[in-house]
């Protein structure tokens, strides 16, 4: 009899200069569209290989990005692009927080669901 062993193979994306420039054009186009609603002072903008973080947010006004946001289905990146951005205006997750996010984004919630159940290491 032959047993067959059958593995989870995971896509491993290789992180180069190229992707991250592709990214970082991907983002900056975003931020300058969704800005537009909202005239956010954007610091920095970061394109970073993180584990498991899909974006964040420093008090700095600095945005980070995972790279591979550019293999997210477009709602789901402008969903990111938009939460990040509205830290700016709000550095937490209070009702002024979602109000911003909703301007932009009115089904936020069924977004912000689907993204935490795209784990960063998966695509």
């Amino acid at each position: 009899m032959v047993e067959f062993i059958i593995m989870k193979v995971q896509v491993r994306r290789k992180f180069t200069s190229k992707k991250r420039e592709e990214s970082r054009r991907f983002v900056m186009d975003k931020i300058a569209y969704f800005n537009r609603f909202y005239n956010f002072k954007v610091g920095r903008v970061f394109i970073k290989n993180q584990k498991t973080r899909w974006g964040s947010c420093s008090s700095g006004g600095n945005l980070n990005f995972n790279y591979k946001i550019i293999y997210l289905r477009p709602a789901l990146s402008d969903y990111l692009i938009v939460h990040e951005l509205c830290h700016l205006g709000e550095l937490n997750h209070s009702k002024r927080f979602w109000k911003l996010v909703s301007l932009a984004l009115p089904n936020y919630i069924e977004l912000n669901k689907e993204l935490r159940r795209t784990p960063v290491n998966t695509v």
